[in-house]
């Protein structure tokens, strides 16, 4: 059984910094690819960042270049987002995806964590 599980979501203010992290678990589970996709009330999950498994290609939305930073620690099946200067428009829930190739498309990914809410207060 694959199981994503994100952490570090919460409220924070405008120009603040929030670190997400996701823990893969699962028998013998190393992705290619890891992906982070974000969901606001009321609009369609979108593309956030993605890496690749040995880091050396990464992808960021327009959106969030400059600002977020995708990681990853293969010795923990752990992926990061660093999010530095949030602004309100980053409210929404965060999930980790990862699937055997990189894309911007939530198709691609075939596992999914449950979630974390990121709040930014103005």
């Amino acid at each position: 059984q694959v199981q994503l599980v994100e952490s570090g979501g919460g409220l924070v203010q405008v120009g603040g910094s929030l670190r997400l992290s996701c823990a893969a678990s699962g028998r013998t589970f190393s992705p290619n690819f890891m992906g982070w996709f974000r969901q606001a009330s009321g609009k369609d999950r979108e593309f956030v960042s993605a890496i690749s498994r040995s880091g050396s290609w990464t992808e960021y939305a327009d959106s969030v270049k400059g600002r977020f930073t995708v990681s990853r620690d293969n010795a923990k099946n752990t992926v990061h987002l660093q999010m530095n200067s949030l602004k309100p428009e980053d409210t929404a829930v965060y999930y980790c995806a990862a699937g055997p190739v990189g894309s911007r498309s939530p198709r691609a990914y075939s596992y999914w964590g449950q979630g974390t809410q990121v709040t930014v207060s103005s």
